[in-house]
């Protein structure tokens, strides 16, 4: 009877023991994941500071369409604050829309291609990508282990016990890198040759 009342604590003692040490690895990769996207949405912000710098360069070669875009960036930025993958992803769809744009204006000025500062401010929004990059991958990959946990047994019956979720992947939006292949050439940039 000792025995059995013996075995039985070491059971209890032991799914406790687990329950415990998968509550706290969940909620360490849940940190983990917002931590990255708090740095992500930084990044984001600065990029758009940057872009709207190199809109407000174009508006002496061409009036028109800098103003067109700079409403559009003013816009964008006034939109609500990135705190989800899908609005990330928006942000970074309305990003390479305008980077398109810009490009456009750029090719039909060659004055504008040799602008010092011009050029700067594009190698500064290409650095910013690079950040971006390496955190959506930071972001990625703990998500995998996130998930992983959350729907893998006996794991799964502790984050369904505790409201751990998924969590959503961030994207590289293939259709806009498509539409613009040489934007990073255009723009000179040699640095980053590749998207996460």
């Amino acid at each position: 009877m000792l025995t059995a009342l013996i075995i039985i604590i070491v059971i209890i003692a032991g799914i406790a023991f687990y329950i415990f040490n998968t509550q706290r690895e969940l909620v360490r990769l849940d940190e983990l994941c917002k931590n990255a996207f708090s740095q992500i949405a930084v990044q984001l912000n600065s990029r758009w500071d940057a872009v709207l710098a190199l809109a407000k360069m174009t508006a002496q070669y061409s009036k028109h369409e800098s103003e067109t875009i700079i409403k559009a960036i003013e816009a964008r930025r006034q939109a609500a604050p990135v705190s989800t993958p899908q609005q990330f992803n928006d942000q970074q769809g309305a990003i390479s829309d305008i980077l398109g744009r810009l490009m456009v204006v750029h090719e039909a000025y060659p004055e504008l291609k040799a602008n010092e500062q011009y050029n700067k401010t594009m190698d500064g929004i290409n650095k910013y990508e690079e950040l971006v990059r390496q955190s959506r991958m930071v972001y990625n990959d703990t998500a995998t282990k996130m998930n992983r946990m959350v729907r893998q047994w006996p794991s799964s019956f502790v984050a369904n016990m505790l409201h751990f979720g998924e969590r959503e992947y961030l994207k590289v939006d293939e259709e806009k890198k498509s539409a613009y292949p040489n934007l990073d050439e255009a723009f000179g940039n040699k640095n980053e040759q590749s998207q996460a």
